[in-house]
């Protein structure tokens, strides 16, 4: 621990030269986190705007919540340098906790409290008298749609109604920087859209930054402002979700394939107009720059290999595009951390 304070304090002027910390939300340069042999987070540079939403966005594994756990200084770095909210999580933690809210995946509740007793022991926490718990549970029940389910036994809420007051418990101390890992998983499609909405409410009404890390891909398309992929505890690739999706090629052929063929990648990439093809698990992606007139050579190259073609779409870019094209693996979402 003590090498890591070092090389904090040692990479401290040198983010200062570059700009001044307090002026954004999230700061991070070569940012490192190891469990013995394995790096989870693996030298990340990062730098979110105040009132932005950000998304970090990654498979399970990838690192994601290694890096906000290391913003929320519930882990120290073993190299590199961060700031939050304009304090480095090393060198002035309780400053920073004291900005932030955390709403992490296993939210850690009390069945046989009231949702509205949970928040007012969370606003005696950071501090408040009675009267400004009050005033802070109005206001965030006006963002935060728990209805009269406040008063009720957390042992009777749906996984939703719980991640739900787990925000709004984030929230009672009007935090700069609101960190939300995965805060979706596992829920309702109803549910999701009913979060989603807060976050959005939360980020335009109060001008709340809001880093949300997410495997959801449409969750990250939906929400944030800018997104960030990373992938094997590396950030691959940054920028508006948008843009990224253009950074690939305007237009995708899939084609979902029986057999193999180790020449079709090949064959695929001479065509003309085709920016690029990746192969993963019965899947040919192929990026073009127009794919109504690409359409028809790309089936009869693939006609002309052994493969059984199953069936052949075309569509816009999404996300994952982007990240099989960066990392060669698609996200899926749902499998075991």
């Amino acid at each position: 621990m003590h090498d890591s304070v070092q090389y904090s304090t040692g990479m401290a002027a040198q983010v200062a030269e570059e700009f001044e910390p307090s002026e954004h939300a999230v700061v991070t340069r070569s940012l490192v986190r190891r469990f013995g042999m394995v790096t989870a987070v693996d030298g990340i540079d990062l730098t979110v705007a105040k009132g932005e939403i950000y998304g970090f966005l990654g498979p399970n594994g990838a690192g994601k919540s290694s890096l906000v756990r290391m913003l929320c200084t519930l882990l120290r770095p073993h190299g590199g340098v961060a700031y939050v909210a304009g304090h480095d999580v090393v060198l002035e933690p309780q400053a920073v906790r004291v900005r932030i809210g955390v709403a992490l995946q296993e939210a850690a509740l009390d069945d046989r409290q009231s949702g509205r007793e949970l928040l007012a022991l969370q606003g005696r926490l950071y501090g408040l008298d009675r009267s400004q718990i009050r005033n802070r549970v109005a206001q965030i029940l006006a963002l935060v749609d728990i209805g009269e389910a406040i008063d009720r036994r957390i042992g009777t809420y749906s996984g939703g109604m719980k991640r739900r007051l787990d925000l709004a418990a984030a929230l009672i101390h009007n935090p700069d920087v609101l960190f939300l890992d995965e805060p979706t998983t596992g829920l309702d499609p109803a549910s999701r859209s009913s979060v989603w909405s807060e976050i959005r409410r939360l980020n335009s009404e109060l001008a709340t930054t809001i880093f949300l890390t997410t495997q959801y891909l449409d969750e990250a398309d939906a929400l944030a402002d800018r997104v960030g992929i990373i992938a094997r505890g590396a950030l691959v690739a940054e920028g508006t979700p948008d843009a990224l999706k253009r950074s690939i090629g305007k237009d995708v052929i899939v084609a979902e394939v029986d057999g193999e063929d180790s020449l079709v990648i090949h064959s695929l990439e001479k065509l003309k107009g085709v920016d690029s093809v990746t192969a993963d698990h019965g899947r040919i992606v192929v990026s073009t720059s127009d794919g109504p007139a690409g359409l028809s050579p790309v089936a009869v190259a693939l006609h002309e290999t052994s493969l059984e073609v199953k069936s052949l779409t075309l569509r816009t870019p999404t996300l994952d595009d982007v990240f099989m094209e960066l990392t060669g693996s698609h996200i899926r979402a749902g499998e075991r951390r």
